[in-house]
This record gives structure tokens, C-alpha cells and sequence, in this order.
């Protein structure tokens, strides 16, 4: 009888870096390891962030500072490659890959938990997956969260409500790859000057060296990222700038698309407080609309007045006015009593308006003495009103030089 045969069984290896793709799970491990190492009450993230991503090349190193004054941020930009020290992720960079989801979610929120970060700062690179957009989906409902919860309390200026800018800075193949070598090139010849002169030397990344390493890299973005970029347009307030051109060209799309209304930041609260405040756009449009409408009506309705005025201006205020025109400003007082009318004042300001000047107007008073009681001492005055009225204008330019 021949003896049974036993087989071992088999055991599966584990398999090694397998990278989880559940933005659900990446997010509920790196939240729970962080409220775990700080405490709930501590998670206090930016409040606004300027989320900058672009193709290499696109320029993002060279415009974040033009960005940081735009909005007013003082602190350090986050730059997510420079986060992703580990040899394996030195090792993805330098091909041309990118580092996995959940090591870079980590190290980013982290680093969001910074004080010097409270009010805002600008992340360059993150998010660059659909996995990475979910988790920052994820951390914006939970910052929003915590808001709610603190905001009848002593920690609410902790947990602002957050704002979210995401600016993609936008260039073709041949340009990434042109910039990328160019770059390459550049480094090459700092670090010949500095190792002579004992200066820092400079990151040399090898896809700055290799057209096709070049292309890889560009093509990794396009692959991989432009569509995560794409997809938060449909959340956040979305800025796309043209990167082509010169560093002025760029500055000013970056400025054209950073030109918005600050309330679509505020708190909804506030903006509930200042609301029915106009907004100066809108005045702006129709203002021309309302002087004329206004204008008219003097004439119309209140043409004794009106004519007074007028006359008054030509008389008395013109001569000053065109004694300064160099300067371009103009100070007249009068003490004429026609102005008692509030509206003659105020026909005053839409005339010089409609000629093309800026006129305000102060009303001082001065106590005049027109008696004294000798016996008491007490001196009786009179109340004399004095209106001052600032004109302001273009001034003449006047060519200095030699003959």
C-alpha cells in the first residue's frame, strides 16, 4: 500500500507595496492617525488654500511668489515634491512617476497642521490623482464640519470656514519639454559656478536632462493629473492661466483671474451682515445712468436752482480751477448761502462729475463774536458756515529738460 502523499500547502506571500486605491480608506486612516497624535480640538487647517498645479515647465516655482502677494500670504508655500523624501519616493520622482496617494495625503495634511499655514498658504502640487481630489473633498467636509461645531465657542476663530482656490497653470508638450531641458541646462551651469565658488548646489532632476524623460513626465501629468485638476472646477473657485508666454504675460492672467468679489469667502454670516451693502462694480456700471438721470432733473424741476448753481461755478469756482491746473487740484471756499440747500451741494458734485472732475465737499463751522456782555464777560457768537470744496482733476505734465 503505498503511502499517502502530503503536499505542503501553499502559502500566498504577501505582496509587497501594494498601494491602496480607496480614497475612503486613505482618508479615514490619516484622519484617525492625526486626531489620535494632535487631539480634535487641535486639527486646525488652513483656512484658505491656493491650490497651484500645472504641467513642469508650467512655471508654478516662478509665479508662487507673484501668487503668495496677490493674496496677501506671508508664509512659505508648500511644495508637495519636496515633501516626498523617502529613497522609494526619490526614486519615482527621478523617473518621472509620482509618489502613492496615501504616503503624500499624509504628509500634506500634516503639514497643513503647521501654525505658521492657520490663515492660508499656497500648496504646490496636490492634489495630482482623482484618489488625492477625493481626500481634499473629504478634509474640506471635515474642516467644514468642525466649523459648525465650533462656532458658538472661544475656539470658533480656529475653525474658519474654508476657501479653496485651485490655480492650474496651462502649457503644451513642446513647451514642457522645452522649459524642462532649458531648466536642465541652467542647473548645469549654477552648479559648475557654485562648486568653484562654494555656493549650494542646486537639485538636478534627471528628466531636465532627457528629452525622453522629458516627454514621460508631461505625459504622466496629462495622464494622470490634468483631469484631477479638471474634476475641481466643479467644487472650488477655479482659475485657469494660459502659461505660454513671457513671465508679464503670465503675471497678468494670473492677477485677471484672481480679481473676484471676497464674498464668495465670507463666512455666511458676514456676508449675511454686509450684504445689503452695494457692491462697487455695480455701482460703477450704472452710475454714468443715474448722473444723467439726475442731471436732467435739475433742469426739469429744479431749474431756478440749477441755474444759480451754475452760475456760481462758472463765476467763482472756474478762475481757481484753472489757476491750478498744473497740479490738478483745486480748494474753494464759499460762504454763499445758496449751499444751506443741501441739494444746490449736491448739484455741485454731479455737474463737476459730468465735466469730467472729482469734487467732495466739507462743511465747517466757525463761532463768529458779535457781542460782550461787559458786566458778566459772556461773549455772544454767531455760527458762520464755511463750505470747502476739493476739485480734482487731471494736472498738466509739464516737459522739463534741457534746450
Amino acid at each position: 500500500m503505498d503511502t499517502p502523499q502530503f503536499k505542503a500547502p501553499v502559502v500566498a506571500k504577501p505582496v509587497e507595496n501594494l498601494e491602496v486605491k480607496d480614497a475612503q480608506v486613505i482618508f479615514t486612516n490619516v484622519w484617525n492617525t492625526l486626531e489620535e497624535e494632535f487631539g480634535h480640538e487641535n486639527l486646525r487647517f488652513s483656512k484658505e488654500l491656493i491650490l497651484l498645479g500645472g504641467a513642469p515647465g508650467s512655471g508654478k516655482g516662478t509665479n508662487t511668489e507673484f501668487i503668495m502677494k496677490a493674496r496677501d500670504l506671508t508664509c512659505e508655500p508648500i511644495i508637495v515634491s519636496s515633501l516626498l523624501t523617502t529613497p522609494q519616493a526619490e526614486r519615482i520622482k527621478q523617473a518621472g512617476g509620482m509618489v502613492g496617494d496615501r504616503e503624500v495625503v499624509e504628509l500634506v495634511f500634516r503639514k497643513l497642521l503647521e501654525p505658521e499655514y492657520r490663515d492660508g498658504c499656497v500648496l504646490d502640487g496636490f492634489p495630482r490623482t482623482r484618489v488625492q481630489v477625493e481626500c481634499l473633498n473629504m478634509l474640506v467636509m471635515k474642516m467644514n464640519q468642525l466649523y459648525l461645531e465650533y462656532r458658538e465657542t472661544p475656539l470658533a476663530i480656529n475653525f474658519r470656514k474654508p476657501t479653496i482656490h485651485a490655480m492650474v497653470l496651462f502649457v503644451d508638450e513642446t513647451t514642457s519639454i522645452e522649459r524642462q531641458l532649458s531648466r536642465g541646462r541652467e542647473v548645469l551651469e549654477w552648479n559648475k559656478k557654485a562648486l568653484a565658488e562654494g555656493k549650494p548646489l542646486k537639485e538636478v532632476r534627471v528628466t531636465d536632462f532627457d528629452p525622453e524623460a522629458a516627454k514621460r513626465r508631461y505625459r504622466v501629468f496629462k495622464d494622470e493629473t490634468w483631469e484631477a485638476l479638471q474634476s475641481l472646477k466643479e467644487i472650488y473657485h477655479y482659475h485657469f492661466v494660459n502659461a505660454q508666454g513671457s513671465v508679464e504675460s503670465v503675471e497678468r492672467n494670473i492677477r485677471e483671474e484672481l480679481d473676484y468679489q471676497s464674498s464668495l469667502e465670507l463666512d455666511p454670516e458676514t456676508y449675511d451682515a454686509v450684504r445689503q451693502l452695494p457692491i462697487a462694480s455695480d455701482l460703477i456700471t450704472h452710475a454714468r445712468q443715474e448722473l444723467v438721470r439726475r442731471m436732467d432733473s435739475y433742469q426739469l424741476e429744479q431749474r431756478t436752482l440749477f441755474h444759480k448753481v451754475i452760475k456760481l461755478i462758472e463765476d467763482r469756482f472756474i478762475p481757481i480751477v484753472i489757476r491750478h491746473a498744473i497740479p490738478g487740484l483745486a480748494i474753494v471756499n464759499s460762504e454763499d448761502p445758496v449751499f444751506d440747500d443741501p441739494t444746490a451741494l449736491a448739484m455741485v458734485i454731479d455737474i463737476f462729475a459730468e465735466r469730467g472732475y472729482r469734487a467732495i465737499v466739507n462743511v465747517n463751522r466757525a463761532e463768529i463774536p458779535e457781542s460782550v456782555n461787559l458786566q458778566t464777560g459772556r461773549i455772544t457768537c454767531s455760527t458762520k458756515r464755511i463750505y470747502r470744496f476739493q476739485i480734482r482733476f487731471q494736472g498738466s505734465e509739464i516737459r522739463r529738460g534741457g534746450r
